[in-house]
């Protein structure tokens, strides 16, 4: 099923649509549950940390996201969770596991559990370390179908060897050199600048409390589809999935319940972005 099949099947004016891009202003139940069974190859997205920011006042409601969030990827699809914890009566909430163990009571794998680590950290507490990492969840729907791996690039031209081992189950070692004058796969721990013109060069896009990186999401994207595939955000925010969905040249559907962030969306998807070609 192509892109505009799905938004027609969908049915409801969207607040913005161009040739790459369609957002909804609407609960994201709402509109999932209108959009077909296995159309979306990719859902990356990062939902409301408990009630840690008031997002215009608008409720954040989990039930029954990881079904439909199931019922609408195709066979290999993926979706990234973002998320993380708030800190209430001295005590992390734990949400994010309670979340992730949903998606699994759904169907879903759990492919990788990856971090996303940040240059800079909210305000230090005198009772905890300080706070720098969210996780990133990586939830399939059988097997992943895409996987295009992030190369870590070297700074100078010269071989790096690296040895690498694996515990067998009887406890003994099994282990090779494995050498290269290319690029190293990046590990699942993720480091991103963070902060005012730092995670976007945009700066009305700042009017959202809570934006994630563009470069975190672009590597998401490149990660998990190719070109021309099909990626929904039920969380859209600022706007950063879709704007760098668009830029990867992969068709975006956003939703998003707050109408003051489908504006700061729609203005920056209809902005001219250069491709990267990938």
């Amino acid at each position: 099923m192509d892109f505009e099949q799905i938004i027609s099947t969908i049915g409801v004016k969207p607040y913005y649509q161009d040739e790459w891009v369609v957002i909804y202003h609407a609960d994201c139940r709402d509109i999932l549950s209108l959009t077909p069974d296995k159309s979306i190859d990719l859902v990356p997205t990062s939902p409301p940390y408990d009630d840690l920011r008031l997002y215009g006042g608008q409720p954040f409601c989990f039930d029954g996201i990881p079904n439909l969030v199931f019922r609408v990827l195709l066979s290999g699809g993926v979706c990234v969770w973002i998320v993380s914890d708030q800190v209430k009566d001295g005590s992390e909430t734990g949400s994010s596991f309670r979340q992730a163990l949903s998606f699994l009571d759904n169907g879903f794998n759990l492919h990788d559990t990856m971090i996303y680590a940040k240059d800079g950290y909210r305000f230090p507490e005198s009772v905890r370390y300080l706070q720098q990492f969210e996780y990133m969840f990586v939830f399939s729907k059988g097997s992943p179908k895409v996987f295009n791996p992030i190369q870590q690039k070297h700074k100078n031209n010269y071989v790096i060897s690296k040895y690498m081992t694996q515990r067998q189950r009887d406890g003994s070692l099994v282990g090779k050199v494995y050498s290269s004058s290319h690029d190293f796969q990046l590990g699942n721990i993720w480091f991103y600048d963070v902060g005012y013109m730092k995670s976007s060069k945009q700066d009305f896009v700042f009017e959202h409390p809570a934006i994630f990186p563009e470069a975190l999401i672009e590597d998401h994207i490149i990660s998990w589809s190719n070109p021309n595939d099909i990626i929904l955000d039920p969380f859209l925010g600022s706007g950063t999935t879709a704007y760098c969905a668009k830029k990867l040249n992969r068709r975006c559907i956003g939703i998003e319940i707050e109408e003051k962030y489908c504006e700061i969306s729609a203005k920056r998807c209809c902005q001219s972005v250069m491709t990267l070609g990938i």
